[in-house]
C-alpha cells in the first residue's frame, strides 16, 4: 500500500501542476484545438492513449477473456481505418483552419446546412449532435466502469463509490483543462501504458500461456475468432474500419495539427502504432481464462486487468501499473468528455441566434457541459456496468456517420442531397438500436455486438437511392 500511495501522490501532484496551467486560459481556440499547432509526436501519443489506454485496454482485456481473437478484429480494423483517414487528414486539417471547424459534428453542420433553413439546420444539428453525444456516452460510461473495477479490487470498496471517485477526478479535470491539457497527460499516460507493456503483460502473457502453447485448451471459437459469429469476424474490419473517420476524437486531433503533413503522419503512425496493442490485451484476457478456476460474469470482467496484474507484479511495479491503468482511463476519459462537451455547445449550429455566442461565454458553457455529461455517464455506468456491451456499442456506432462524412469528403456539392443524407443517418441510428435491442433480448437469434452490420448496409442503400432521384437546382459548394 506505501508504493500504491506514492503513485498516488506523484500522479495527483503532476495533475494539479498541469491543471494550474491550464486554469487561467481564457483562449477558446487553446481550450478547443490547441491553437492549431500541434506537433506530430504529442498528436500520435494522444491518439494511441485514446485507443490503447483506459476502458479500451480493460476493454479488450474482458473482451479477450470472453471471445479471444475475435477481439483483434477490431483492431485490425482500426489499421485500415487509419490508413483511410490518412488520405483525407490533410484535406480535413485545412478545411477546418479555414472555415473555423472546431468538432467533427461542426464540419458536418458546415457541409450540410445553410442559414437560410433555419428548420433544417437545427433538425439535422440536432440529430448528428444528439446521435454523436449517444455514443460517445457509452464509450466515457466504459471509462467509468473500467476505472471503478480497479479501485474497487486496489482498495476493497463498493464499486458505486469507486464510480463516483472516478467520475469527480475526469470531470473535474477536463473542466479545467481543455484539449491542451489532455493531449500532455495523454503523453505521460501512453508512456506508462507502454512501460507496463513491456514489464508486465508480455512476459505475464508467456508465463500463463507457457510460450503461448496452452493457448490450445481454450474452445476452437476462441482461437479463430469466431466466438461472436462470423459476422462480427468479417463485418468488423469491412464496416468498423470506416468509423476512424467519422470519430470525433480524431477529428478533434486533426484539427489541432500544426500543418495538413502533420495531420496526415498522424493518422499513419497512429495506425501502426496501435495494432501490437489490439494484440496483447486480447492475449491478457485469454491468459486469465486459461489459469483461474471459476467463471467471471459479464458485469465482472472489468476486474480482468486487476487479476492479471496482481498474478505478475507486486509492491513497487504492481502500484506503478495500477496508477498508470487510472491515469490511462482519465486519459481516455477526458478525452470523451472534453468531444461530447464540446459538441453540445458548438455545433447546434441551427440553435444559433442572431446575436452570436462570444468565447467567454462559449467556454463557460463548455464547462458546464462537462460537468452534467459527466455526471449522465456516472449515471450510465452504475445502471449498466458490462464494460464489454458499452465499448462496442459506443464505438460500432459511430460507423454509420462514415458514408455521409466520406461523401462530404469527396462530393463536389454535397449540400444538394442534405435531406437525404439525414434521412440515411435516421434509419441508420434506429436500425442498429432495434438489432442491438434484438440481440441483447434475443442473443439466439442475433448477436447484438454486430448491430452495426445491418445499420451501414441500409444506410448506404438508402443514401444511393436517394442520390439518384435528387434533381441540380440547389447550390452549396464549399
Amino acid at each position: 500500500m506505501g508504493w500504491l500511495i506514492f503513485w498516488i501522490v506523484l500522479f495527483l501532484a503532476l495533475i494539479v501542476i498541469l491543471s494550474l496551467r491550464h486554469i487561467k486560459t481564457s483562449d477558446l481556440d487553446q481550450y478547443l484545438v490547441n491553437n492549431r499547432n500541434t506537433r506530430t509526436l504529442p498528436l500520435v501519443f494522444t491518439v494511441l492513449a485514446t485507443f490503447v489506454g483506459g476502458g479500451t485496454s480493460i476493454g479488450l482485456m474482458a473482451l479477450g477473456y470472453e471471445s479471444g481473437f475475435a477481439a483483434v478484429a477490431i483492431g485490425i480494423a482500426y489499421v485500415i481505418g487509419f490508413l483511410i483517414m490518412w488520405k483525407y487528414a490533410g484535406k480535413i486539417r485545412d478545411l477546418g483552419a479555414k472555415n473555423n471547424i472546431y468538432s467533427y459534428p461542426h464540419f458536418l453542420n458546415h457541409i450540410y446546412t445553410a442559414e437560410n433553413e433555419k428548420t433544417f439546420s437545427k433538425i439535422f444539428s440536432a440529430t448528428v449532435s444528439g446521435v454523436n453525444i449517444f455514443i460517445f456516452f457509452f464509450i466515457l460510461a466504459a471509462q467509468f466502469v473500467a476505472m471503478a473495477s480497479l479501485l474497487k479490487f486496489t482498495f476493497e470498496i463498493g464499486y458505486t463509490p469507486a464510480a463516483i471517485i472516478s467520475a469527480i477526478i475526469i470531470i473535474a479535470y477536463t473542466a479545467i483543462a481543455g484539449l491542451s491539457g489532455v493531449i500532455i497527460t495523454d503523453t505521460i499516460q501512453f508512456i506508462a501504458i507502454v512501460i507496463m507493456m513491456i514489464l508486465i503483460f508480455i512476459p505475464g502473457i508467456i508465463t500463463d500461456t507457457e510460450m503461448f502453447s496452452k493457448l490450445n485448451e481454450l474452445p476452437r471459437e476462441m482461437l479463430n475468432g469466431t466466438q461472436l459469429g462470423i459476422v462480427f469476424l468479417v463485418g468488423t474490419p469491412i464496416f468498423l474500419s470506416w468509423s476512424v473517420i467519422a470519430r470525433m476524437d480524431i477529428w478533434q486531433r486533426i484539427l489541432a495539427a500544426k500543418n495538413s503533413t502533420v495531420a496526415k503522419k498522424v493518422s499513419l503512425w497512429s495506425g501502426l502504432g496501435m495494432l501490437p496493442f489490439y494484440i496483447i490485451f486480447p492475449l491478457v484476457g485469454m491468459a486469465v481464462r486459461l489459469v483461474i478456476d471459476y467463471e467471471i460474469t459479464p458485469d465482472q470482467t472489468a476486474g480482468v486487468a486487476y487479476i492479471f496484474i496482481e498474478r505478475h507484479s507486486d509492491g513497487f511495479l504492481m502500484s506503478f501499473a495500477i496508477v498508470g491503468l487510472l491515469s490511462a482511463l482519465m486519459s481516455s476519459g477526458d478525452s470523451f468528455l472534453n468531444i461530447i462537451s464540446i459538441s453540445a455547445v458548438k455545433d447546434f449550429v441551427g440553435w444559433r441566434k442572431t446575436k452570436p455566442v462570444s468565447k467567454d461565454k462559449a467556454y463557460k458553457m463548455i464547462r458546464i457541459a462537462t460537468f452534467v455529461f459527466g455526471i449522465t455517464a456516472l449515471f450510465m455506468a452504475l445502471v449498466f456496468p458490462n464494460i464489454v456491451d458499452l465499448l462496442i456499442v459506443g464505438i460500432s456506432t459511430i460507423t454509420i456517420f462514415a458514408p455521409v462524412t466520406l461523401f462530404a469528403l469527396l462530393a463536389k456539392n454535397p449540400f444538394l442531397y442534405r435531406k437525404i443524407v439525414l434521412i440515411s443517418l435516421l434509419f441508420a441510428f434506429v436500425v442498429n438500436l432495434v438489432f442491438f435491442i434484438i440481440g441483447i433480448l434475443h442473443p439466439e437469434i442475433f448477436n447484438a455486438k454486430s448491430s452495426f452490420v445491418p445499420s451501414i448496409i441500409i444506410e448506404t442503400i438508402i443514401l444511393l437511392a436517394g442520390m439518384l432521384f435528387i434533381k441540380k437546382p440547389e447550390h452549396k459548394n464549399t
